[in-house]
């Protein structure tokens, strides 16, 4: 089954950290990543993968009144598809969601960050002009998005409402519960479950040549390996880490 164009794809990431210089040095390495100015602003640099521009990293916000601001904190931030921006953040917040910064034009189109009902931050992105997205995904791009969260079964209803993603694999985890997987017919872009603790969260998983190596040099460089590297169902390794 292809996948659609925009709607519900996952199109862009950001990293907002409180040290962009030492985030770029960690990622180039331990992901290969290059890196390239962004023609629009000096102080936003983007993370480039084999086939172009991937992410963006910026510094954490200095003024404490901007938009966003007070819930900002050093982490990703995933941009999902949508051809209509404002509708989409109307959507959301007739289903429990909130806005955390109102839709924006950028020089490259339209944004808004908003909240699920259970707390979980993401984007939206409609790209100005259109991108055409790859079919296949490459090393140092992303290929999956989880979603940690206090009620999977609603949080899952609101993203098919928003997004149109459909319910694919389910495994279950014992104690965790169902790990329900999601995307398009047979193609599958990522998966959901209930939280153990901390708060509700998205994690990106960027596709590496080899993890075992990725993984030793997110230590080396003194990042931390939360869970992994581990195998998961069709033989892929996988390692959550803190850079």
């Amino acid at each position: 089954m292809a996948l659609p164009s925009l709607r519900g794809r996952f199109n862009w990431h950001q990293l907002m950290a409180s040290d962009p210089q030492a985030a770029l040095d960690f990622y180039t390495r331990v992901v290969g990543w290059k890196t390239q100015p962004w023609e629009h602003d000096p102080g936003y640099t983007l993370l480039v993968g084999s086939r172009g521009p991937v992410a963006g990293v910026t510094r954490m916000p200095r003024d404490p009144t901007a938009p966003g601001a007070s819930e900002a904190r050093p982490g990703w931030l995933s941009f999902i598809g949508t051809e209509d921006v404002d509708a989409t953040v109307r959507e959301a917040m007739s289903l429990g969601g909130h806005t955390i910064a109102e839709p924006a034009d950028i020089p490259v189109g339209r944004i808004a960050v908003l909240a699920d009902p259970q707390g979980a931050v993401f984007a939206l992105y409609r790209p100005s002009p259109p991108a055409p997205m790859p079919e296949t995904v490459e090393p140092g791009e992303f290929s999956w998005h989880e979603l940690a969260t206090t009620d999977p079964v609603a949080a899952f209803d609101f993203y098919q409402r928003l997004f149109g993603w459909e319910k694919t694999g389910a495994m279950d985890m014992g104690a965790m519960g169902i790990y329900q997987m999601y995307g398009w017919g047979e193609v599958m872009i990522g998966g959901f479950y209930r939280m153990m603790a901390e708060k509700p969260s998205w994690l990106a998983y960027a596709k590496v040549k080899h993890t075992p190596r990725a993984v030793d040099q997110t230590r080396q460089l003194g990042g931390t390996i939360v869970n992994g590297p581990m195998e998961v169902p069709g033989g892929d390794l996988i390692a959550m880490c803190v850079d």
